[in-house]
C-alpha cells in the first residue's frame, strides 16, 4: 500500500490544495492521513476542515486541534522568546473566534492515535502508528536529535516491532530513522514549515512490501497570496514572513 502522510497544514489552505494537487497527479497513493494541528495561525481553519472532510482524509489530534476544541487556556505551542509567546496567544485567540461549531465538533471528533495494517489485521503483517507528537502526549516534541533510547521508548509505548512504521508531525521539520528495523518518520509541515524551505511538504509511504519505503516531497505554492490573505485577516505580519521563509530566520513559533 502507498499512503501519503500530510500534517501540520495550519490553516494553510493554498499549501493544503497545492499538496492535495500533487497527490492526485502522481495518482499512486491508495489512501491519505492526517497527523493534526489543522489550524492556527492562518486564515482558513474552517475551510481546511472542510476540504478534508469533502476528500474524505481522516487524522489524528495535533495540540492546537485538541486545545481549540476544548476551549484550553494555551494552544499547547512552546515559545522560546516573549514576543513568541505573544504571538502564540494571539494566534490561538484568533482561531478561537473564527471556528465554527461544525469545526470544533470535526476537531473534537479527532482521536488521539491511528493504527493503519496494510494487510488487513486478520493476518500478521506491518503496522503503521499516526500520532501527532509522541504516543504518549501530542504535545512533546519528538525531535531529530532525540535519542535513540528515546524512539525505542516510544516504539515501546505502541508495540512496534521490525517493519513497522511510526509517523509523527509537531516539529515541523521533516526526518527519517530506521532503528532495528522501525521506521520513525516525521512528515514535515505543509502550511507552516520550520526548515527553511517555504514550500509544502508532505510523506510519501509504502508499507506491507518486502520493506517500508519513505519518500519526502516538497510542492510549491502560491505563498504570496497566502502571505496576503493572512494579513488581511488582521494577523501579524510575523506570520506571513514566516511562511515566506520556511521559518528563516526569527519569529520560531514551535505549533
Amino acid at each position: 500500500m502507498r499512503y501519503a502522510l500530510i500534517s501540520d497544514i495550519h490553516a494553510n489552505l493554498h499549501a493544503l490544495d497545492a499538496v492535495l494537487a500533487d497527490i492526485d497527479a502522481r495518482g499512486d497513493v491508495e489512501a491519505i492521513y492526517h497527523a493534526g494541528d489543522l489550524v492556527g495561525y492562518s486564515a482558513f481553519p474552517n475551510e481546511v476542515v472542510a476540504r478534508l472532510r469533502e476528500r474524505g482524509i481522516t487524522g489524528i489530534a495535533g495540540n492546537y486541534d485538541s486545545t481549540v476544541a476544548t476551549a484550553y487556556k494555551h494552544c499547547g505551542c512552546k515559545s522560546e522568546t516573549p514576543r513568541q509567546e505573544e504571538l502564540a496567544h494571539i494566534s490561538y485567540a484568533y482561531t478561537l473566534g473564527a471556528v465554527t461549531p461544525d469545526t470544533v465538533r470535526a476537531l473534537g471528533a479527532l482521536p488521539f492515535s491511528l493504527d493503519v495494517r496494510p494487510r488487513g489485521g486478520h493476518a500478521p503483517g506491518p503496522r503503521l502508528v499516526l500520532v501527532h507528537g509522541t504516543p504518549t502526549l501530542n504535545t512533546l516534541y519528538w525531535t531529530e536529535d532525540r535519542s535513540d533510547e528515546f524512539c525505542r521508548k516510544m516504539a515501546a509505548v505502541v508495540g512496534l516491532k521490525s517493519g513497522d512504521a511510526i509517523a509523527f508531525g509537531h516539529t515541523h521539520k521533516p526526518w527519517h530513522r530506521v532503528l532495528e528495523g522501525v521506521h520513525f518518520i516525521n512528515t514535515g509541515s505543509v502550511g507552516r514549515p520550520k526548515d527553511g524551505d517555504w514550500r509544502a511538504g508532505y510523506v510519501r509511504l509504502e508499507l506491507g512490501g518486502v520493506e517500508p519505503r519513505v519518500e519526502f516531497v516538497r510542492v510549491g505554492y502560491d505563498v504570496e497570496a497566502a502571505a496576503r490573505c493572512v494579513i488581511d485577516a488582521g494577523l501579524p505580519e510575523e506570520f506571513a514572513e514566516f511562511l515566506r521563509t520556511g521559518g528563516r530566520p526569527a519569529a520560531r513559533i514551535v505549533g
